[in-house]
């Protein structure tokens, strides 16, 4: 019986491994979102959901975050206000 269990719980761990894999593999990519129209680009600076769903919105707050992240390191070297940077990346990312 002892044997039974030990073997029930390498293979549910194997079997939560794969399935963590297979998310991770799976994972939308923010070209994969754009070429399904699932997100757009503003002239704020920032990623909108088109149609949201949980890993858009995701993925929107990801890229939304190291998109504030790199605008705020801009501002310090141009010593720019932060609104401004945002709206010249906004402008190059709509084109």
């Amino acid at each position: 019986m002892l044997k039974l269990k030990h073997k029930l719980s390498h293979g549910l761990a194997a079997l939560l491994m794969l399935c963590l894999f297979t998310l991770s593999a799976s994972a939308l990519t923010l070209d994969q979102a754009r070429n399904q129209k699932l997100v757009k680009e503003t002239t704020s600076g920032y990623l909108i959901a088109v149609k949201p769903s949980a890993e858009v919105n995701a993925l929107v707050k990801k890229v939304n975050a190291g998109r504030k992240s790199a605008y705020q390191n801009i501002t310090t070297k141009r010593s720019a206000p932060l609104n401004v940077v945002e709206q010249d990346a906004g402008k190059k990312l709509v084109k």
